[in-house]
């Protein structure tokens, strides 16, 4: 597939996932879809596998964070790689507490499905925000 149509595809999906799309969603993943989400101290960190993880996940968001994006992410992309850069503010529900996360999401795409999601964020921030880092808020 060709750069534009990875690009697509990945906009499709963040699309799908904003819209709550599950049909739309799980049809631009491979079922054996890899999404990592680094840290250890906030609700949604973990490695989460396939169509079942994937969905646990999302849910797990929905349940547990409020996020809103105040523009639009910069999608870049180089063969079968999609780097999408954005910002993010939310609140952890369980905690009330805010934060703001600067974020890029590596995706590869290969045969017009996303196989992985390698998230790099700002743990400090959210991990403060769930209440479990006890360096005081800036």
């Amino acid at each position: 597939m060709s750069i534009e149509e990875n690009i697509q595809i990945v906009k499709d999906f963040f699309a799908a996932i904003g819209g709550g799309d599950k049909q739309a969603l799980l049809a631009l993943v491979a079922e054996d879809i890899e999404w990592i989400i680094p840290g250890e101290d906030w609700p949604l960190a973990g490695t989460h596998r396939g169509h079942a993880g994937l969905a646990k996940v999302l849910q797990k968001a929905s349940d547990e964070v409020e996020m809103t994006y105040p523009k639009p992410p910069e999608f870049v992309a180089r063969g079968d790689r999609v780097l999408v850069v954005g910002v993010a503010m939310g609140k952890i529900k369980a905690t009330n507490r805010t934060f703001k996360d600067d974020w890029v999401f590596a995706i590869t795409v290969r045969n017009g499905k996303l196989t992985n999601i390698r998230e790099y964020i700002d743990t400090q921030a959210l991990a403060r925000a769930s209440g479990t880092d006890a360096s005081p808020e800036p």
